[in-house]
């Protein structure tokens, strides 16, 4: 998810042709374990919802990450879905305001049958605020897992590059101090690529690996979206710069998530882009 921070950017003035999945090994991604942010059809949702989630259903798409319930309860969203045979495994959720919105959070994700939670943004360039969040995230995380659902934190790319009042990055506080028995990462590849680039590394993927090597939290999830090298701009998969099969052949995930936050030509053009780039590619 994008929420216009990170590198300055505007849509790429024309969509590129997407190249061919890489075939540089024998591993592939499972199906089983492929999903779409649906942030990413946030504009086609609000015209057809269940038109879109019946189109996305066809084109193969067995698990979603849901941001927002799009005017139903989670027990009537949940029931649309199951007639679709689709799971919305895990959702984009801020942190609960206090102890009732926890509680409503909670019912919704077991509702849902949410297998993850994830912390969308957080920004500030106050380290106590970070040290605040994070111990929030911890408190958060020990409520889920006693519902046996994982909890985690999505980035952007200024935890990397923004430096705090202590000189820290909001990186820094985020995984010296959440705790890994509880907290995971969902590391959107696009925004690490991107913070590689701003901060000046050379190899700004080899610098996404060091920062999930590094972490002492385990990347359970990626959020699978391409960067374009001349405007920076998100991008369908195969139309830009990162090298997604290196990734992967480093480390595995249990969700791979599809994710355009401006879809180059449309939202559903996106998912289909996705699902075949996820399909095809070896590793």
């Amino acid at each position: 998810m994008c929420y216009g921070f990170g590198e300055p950017t505007q849509a790429a003035p024309a969509a590129p042709q997407a190249a061919p999945a890489p075939r540089s090994g024998e591993r592939q991604v499972p199906l089983d374990d492929v999903s779409i942010q649906l942030y990413t059809l946030r504009t086609v949702l609000e015209d057809d919802h269940d038109a879109v989630m019946t189109a996305l259903a066809g084109i193969g798409y067995r698990k979603v990450e849901a941001a927002g319930t799009w005017g139903r309860t989670a027990q009537e969203l949940r029931g649309f879905l199951d007639g679709l045979g689709v799971r919305a495994t895990s959702a984009h959720l801020p942190l609960a305001e206090d102890a009732a919105g926890l509680e409503r959070k909670l019912a919704d994700a077991v509702a849902l049958g949410h297998a993850y939670v994830n912390v969308p943004f957080l920004r500030s360039e106050s380290s106590e605020d970070w040290k605040r969040w994070a111990d929030e995230i911890n408190a958060e995380a020990q409520a889920f897992a006693e519902q046996g659902i994982r909890f985690g934190y999505h980035n952007h790319a200024h935890e990397y590059t923004v430096q705090l009042d202590d000189g820290t990055t909001p990186w820094d506080v985020l995984t010296s101090r959440c705790d890994p028995a509880l907290v995971h990462l969902e590391l959107d590849l696009h925004w690490v690529v991107t913070a590689g680039v701003q901060l000046g590394e050379s190899d700004p993927v080899g610098y996404t690996l060091d920062v999930i090597s590094a972490a002492p939290q385990r990347v359970r999830q990626y959020h699978v979206k391409d960067r374009h090298a001349d405007t920076g701009d998100t991008g369908d998969l195969g139309s830009g710069m990162v090298d997604f099969a290196r990734i992967f052949a480093a480390h595995q995930v249990e969700e791979w998530i599809v994710e355009n936050d401006r879809p180059d030509v449309t939202p559903l053009r996106t998912a289909e882009v996705g699902w075949a780039y996820l399909s095809d590619i070896r590793f």
